[in-house]
């Protein structure tokens, strides 16, 4: 038999950030304990908001399937006597089993030495409303708060205070006590349409009982409203709305009622730089940004209210006047920083500690200079060019506008080069020389975005290996890993033939010429080439084919990828196996000998078939060894 399940956890607002990822956590880590329980189960329908979390499970059975087990006991010469009469081992092992003592002959069984008793213990299976509350308790113990609080005088501990419990089996009430709350049958409204308390009546009336009280329980059917009526205002405006997945999931994750509303604002702001505009409304005040079909943006937003209002003027009315004191301020900040140029403002970089044991970021900048200057070599951008954009791109550092709004670093650095009258190439490469921000993100296009982009990099890495902060398990302070794959798909997507074992020595002289800073120099190497496990395991190639290849121990990032995909590629051919197996044959005979003389004496050969291949095999070399010069590797 089985009857659905309805829990619900009612909470003080969460974090948006804890919202999703604790619900999901928790629906698996239920349905993992109801496994470990033996109680099976149909669909579970996971549900959350900034104030609860809930999971209905249908069809949970209501009792865990009886159990067997075997218990041996004492051999038949220890469990009875000569006359047959059982011993006081015998009669341990029926009172323990609750066993006839004249019924203990039947229980015999052979374990493969000797003949034993042997008794198939029936462990009846738990029921379901007996085991919820130790099991809740325990998936809420586990679940992967960031940050836990306590309240009042209990010992328990949660993301947030816990208000209320719901937990329906079926028609049945459970009262249980969950972190210290008694569970019951009531469930809240939204805190301001509707604060009342719920009679839940199951699992399948709970999504729509609390929508009649403004609450939309389900996360995809908020981001379903959300999507539909940002998109729809923006049509109207005649625009398009720009969608950012993270700002959909923050506005999802703290409404419970979402009312899309359109606003404006005032169209001098539009000669501040766009993404100064943005950052203002999405980062202070959650809001969508619309553009034109240009991609220009729009003197226009939308915001998520949490209520719906009777005065929805109003409200529109009060988000604008506190989105123009916003961007009032963007454009202040914008106007001050131009006063002064980038190359004044990199002088301040002196009192700006990079790191104690590295310097100031003016010393950085130093260094990037060289650097640069070196790279421009290898990768073909113009030199005075990229050592100039070195010179000048952390400046930028120390403006009002990134100091307000730190993800604009490097792209204020591009519009303030651009206003100070500098090469239209130094200002794309300061824009451009902290991309890829995040994984999937663009990296730089420009000769010269690329060379600083790989000098900040590699400046960054070599200094942190030879200081000795290093990432080590899951603590990555300075973000290195993200520095690595971002220098490997700079390398990558932009074809960069670059020995980086040279580059990196070159970077590391620059701060420190010890025997320990070499060291450091290689260990940096080993973990960037390192990285390549997590590109190729999201593509999906075999990891064994990274590890032939690394076994050449290369050092060019490009030259090894190439060499991967064109292994990976002739992995997937039909005659792999059998040309792989003859090579392995090929090797092994080798193995055992004891001198090698490679070269072919032609004077010995004296078949035409051994003459013809001797010939073919002299052309195929030459072939091979100019196309692997050229890194042609996948020619087939």
């Amino acid at each position: 038999m089985s009857d659905d399940l309805l829990v619900e956890i009612g909470v003080e607002e969460m974090p948006s950030s804890e919202v999703s990822h604790l619900s999901e956590a928790f629906s698996s880590g239920i349905c993992s304990a109801l496994k470990q329980n033996n109680l099976s189960h149909a669909h579970i329908t996971t549900y959350a908001t900034p104030r609860r979390m809930a999971l209905w499970i249908q069809s949970l059975q209501r009792k865990a399937p009886d159990k067997e087990r075997g218990v041996w006991g004492p051999s038949l010469d220890i469990a009875f006597k000569g006359d047959g009469s059982p011993t006081k081992a015998g009669e341990a092992f029926a009172k323990r089993n609750k066993l006839k003592i004249g019924d203990l002959r039947q229980f015999v069984r052979a374990d493969g030495k000797q003949e034993k008793l042997f008794f198939n213990q029936t462990i009846e299976g738990e029921h379901t409303k007996e085991i919820i509350e130790s099991l809740i308790n325990q998936v809420l113990a586990k679940l992967p708060v960031r940050k836990r609080m306590r309240w009042g005088a209990s010992r328990s501990e949660f993301v947030r205070p816990i208000h209320w419990v719901v937990i329906l089996y079926g028609e049945e009430v459970l009262r249980k006590s969950i972190m210290g709350i008694d569970s019951g049958t009531h469930s809240r409204g939204h805190r301001f349409h509707a604060n009342t308390e719920i009679p839940i009546k199951s699992g399948s009336s709970y999504e729509q009982q609390l929508k009649g009280q403004y609450v939309v329980a389900s996360i995809a059917e908020r981001r379903r409203i959300i999507l539909e009526g940002v998109e729809r205002l923006a049509c109207q405006f005649g625009g398009t709305a720009v969608i950012d997945e993270s700002l959909i999931d923050e506005v999802v994750a703290i409404t419970e009622w979402p009312v899309p509303l359109l606003g404006h604002f005032d169209e001098k702001f539009l000669t501040v730089p766009d993404e100064a505009l943005i950052s203002s409304m999405k980062a202070h005040q959650k809001y969508f940004h619309i553009v034109d079909e240009d991609g220009r943006l729009m003197p226009a937003f939308i915001t998520v209210a949490n209520i719906e209002s009777t005065d929805a003027g109003q409200v529109r009315i009060g988000n604008e006047r506190v989105l123009k004191a916003r961007l009032a301020d963007a454009a202040f900040f914008f106007e001050n920083d131009c006063k002064s140029s980038l190359e004044m403002k990199r002088k301040k970089l002196s009192g700006v500690v990079y790191h104690a044991q590295l310097g100031s970021l003016l010393q950085k900048s130093e260094r990037l200079v060289r650097l640069c200057h070196f790279l421009s070599n290898l990768i073909g951008s113009a030199s005075g060019l990229a050592t100039r954009s070195a010179a000048i791109c952390k400046a930028d550092l120390v403006t009002d506008m990134v100091g307000e709004f730190e993800d604009l670093q490097g792209i204020m650095g591009g519009y303030y080069a651009q206003n100070d009258g500098e090469h239209s190439k130094v200002a794309t490469a300061i824009s451009e020389h902290y991309l890829p921000r995040f994984a999937g993100d663009k990296t730089p296009k420009s000769p010269e975005g690329i060379t600083l982009a790989i000098a900040d990099r590699l400046d960054t890495l070599v200094g942190i290996f030879i200081i000795g902060l290093q990432p080590s398990g899951s603590k990555d302070p300075f973000a290195i890993r993200r520095a690595c794959l971002g220098l490997l798909n700079i390398i990558l997507e932009n074809n960069i033939d670059l020995d980086l074992k040279e580059a990196i020595n070159y970077a590391g002289n620059l701060i420190s010429n010890t025997a320990e800073a070499d060291q450091a120099q290689q260990q940096a190497l080993t973990y960037t080439l390192g990285r390549f496990t997590g590109i190729y395991k999201e593509k999906q190639i075999a990891i064994e084919i990274f590890k032939a290849v690394s076994a050449l121990e290369l050092v060019n990032p490009l030259d090894i990828h190439l060499r991967v995909m064109a292994v990976s590629e002739f992995s997937q051919l039909k005659d792999a196996g059998a040309l792989i197996a003859a090579n392995k044959r090929v090797v092994n005979i080798l193995s055992i000998a004891t001198s090698l003389d490679l070269e072919v004496n032609p004077i010995m050969l004296r078949e035409p078939e051994e003459i013809n291949l001797f010939d073919e095999v002299k052309q195929k070399k030459l072939i091979a060894k100019k196309l692997i010069s050229e890194k042609n590797y996948a020619v087939t």
